[in-house]
């Protein structure tokens, strides 16, 4: 009885090993995942604040080119 209590007790522990390297692989896959998807998020927000700098730019310009045309419209009255 106790050889097979020995046995039962080896094949668990073997058995809870396979299981635990299982969780961390696929616990690892998905930090991976999780990683790159951060990493396009981080250059998409990236990209968004480049393009936002540029509206603005354009839209002071815009701004002052309105004013001259106020001024100029001013200065024909």
């Amino acid at each position: 009885m106790t050889g097979e209590v020995v046995g039962i007790v080896i094949t668990l522990i073997a058995v809870a090993g396979i299981t635990t390297i299982f969780v961390a692989y696929f616990g690892l896959q998905r930090h991976r995942a999780d990683a790159k998807a951060l990493a396009e998020y981080r250059e998409f927000a990236e990209q968004a604040v480049a393009e936002q700098e540029e509206l603005r730019a354009e839209l002071a310009e815009v701004h002052e080119r309105l004013k001259s045309v106020e001024g100029l419209l001013r200065s024909i009255d």
